[in-house]
C-alpha cells in the first residue's frame, strides 16, 4: 500500500541547488527516510505517482543518471531526459520557464553553479543540484548514509578527505560536518578548497585543513578521495597527477587511520592514481555501497522536495 505523502514529509524543503537548501533537520529526517525506503521499498512504490521529472545532463554520467531514473520509476513516477549544453540555444530562464510548465522537478548536471543557481532562481518546480563545479550534495547524502550504516552514528565521527579540493570536498564538509562529523581535508595549497565554502563550513561544523595526508587521516574512520582531474580539467591532468601523486590513498596511508577505517570514492575511479587496486577491492572499501545509497538518498531527497 502507497504511503500517503503528507505522512512523510513533515520536515519541508523546496530545492537543492547546495548543499545548505537542507537544514540539519532536513537532513536527518531525509537519512531516516533514505533507511526506510530501503528497508521496505515496495512500500513506497506508489508515493510519487503521476510526478515526472527533468533531467538535464550536460556532463557523462553513470551513477546520477541511473539512481535519478530508478529513483523516480520506483517511486511511481517518470522523467524525461535532455543530455547537452544548457542555455546554448535559448537562455537558462526560458529552459526553466518550459520545463516547470511540463515537469514537477528538474534535476541538472553542470558545469557551472551559476547555471544550476539560474534554474531555481527562474523556476517554480524544485531544482536539484545533481554535480556542478562548486557542490555535489546528492553524493554527499548518500556518504553519510553509508557511514551512519556503517558505525551507527554520525556524531563524533572523523572523515579524511585526501586529493583535490574539489565539488566533492566542499559538500562533504557541509553535509557531514553539519551532522557531527569532523571533517579533515588534506591538499596541496594550489587544490585547496574554495575559500567561502570552507570558511562558512567552519563555522557550521568540525573542519580541519592540512597540507599533510598523515594528519588527516590519524585516528579517521573513513578515508574519503576522488579523481585528481575532474571533467572539464582534462588538460590539466598531467600536471595535477605530478602535485597530488604525494596524495594518493594507498595500502600505507590507509593503514595510518583507525583500524575499523573505510575507505570512500565517489567513483569513477582511477586505479594507480589518486588510489590503488588494492585499496579499491580491499575489504575496507565501501566505494559500492556509496554508489548503491545514491539510489536510496535520492529517494527519500524527491519525496521530500516533490510532496
Amino acid at each position: 500500500m502507497a504511503v500517503p505523502i503528507h505522512q512523510l514529509a513533515p520536515v519541508r524543503a523546496s530545492r537543492l541547488t547546495s548543499d545548505l537548501d537542507l537544514s540539519v533537520e532536513a537532513l536527518s529526517y531525509t537519512l531516516d527516510l533514505a533507511q526506510q525506503i530501503k528497508r521496505t521499498p515496495s512500500r513506497f512504490a506508489q508515493t510519487l505517482a503521476g510526478r515526472y521529472l527533468s533531467l538535464l545532463f550536460e556532463k557523462p554520467s553513470l551513477r546520477t543518471r541511473f539512481t535519478f531514473e530508478l529513483a523516480i520509476k520506483q517511486l511511481g513516477g517518470d522523467s524525461v531526459m535532455a543530455a547537452g549544453p544548457i542555455g546554448e540555444r535559448e537562455p537558462v530562464k526560458d529552459v526553466a520557464r518550459n520545463l516547470d510548465r511540463w515537469t514537477h522537478g528538474i534535476v541538472a548536471r553542470v558545469f557551472s553553479q551559476r547555471t544550476i543557481d539560474e534554474l531555481a532562481q527562474w523556476s517554480s518546480v524544485p531544482v536539484i543540484n545533481a554535480l556542478s563545479d562548486l557542490y555535489h550534495p546528492c553524493q554527499a547524502l548518500a556518504d553519510v548514509l553509508t557511514l551512519r550504516e556503517r558505525f551507527g552514528r554520525l556524531e563524533g565521527l572523523k572523515l579524511a578527505f585526501v586529493g583535490d579540493g574539489n565539488n566533492v570536498a566542499h559538500s562533504l564538509m557541509l553535509t557531514a560536518g553539519r551532522l557531527g562529523v569532523h571533517v579533515a581535508v588534506a591538499t596541496p595549497a594550489c587544490y585547496a578548497t574554495n575559500p567561502e565554502i570552507t570558511a562558512t563550513a567552519s563555522r557550521l561544523g568540525n573542519i580541519t585543513i592540512t597540507s599533510s595526508p598523515s594528519d588527516a587521516v590519524a585516528g579517521a574512520h573513513a578515508v574519503y578521495t576522488d579523481v585528481w582531474a575532474s571533467m572539464g580539467k582534462e588538460s590539466e591532468a598531467a600536471e595535477r597527477a605530478r602535485i597530488l601523486d604525494a596524495y594518493q590513498v594507498n595500502e600505507g596511508l590507509l593503514a595510518q587511520a583507525r583500524p575499523d577505517a573505510v575507505f570512500m570514492h565517489c567513483l569513477p575511479a582511477k586505479r594507480g592514481q589518486e588510489t590503488t587496486e588494492g585499496v579499491m577491492e580491499s575489504p575496507r572499501s565501501v566505494v559500492f555501497d556509496q554508489a548503491e545509497n545514491r539510489l536510496h538518498a535520492q529517494k527519500a531527497l524527491l519525496v521530500l522536495l516533490l510532496s
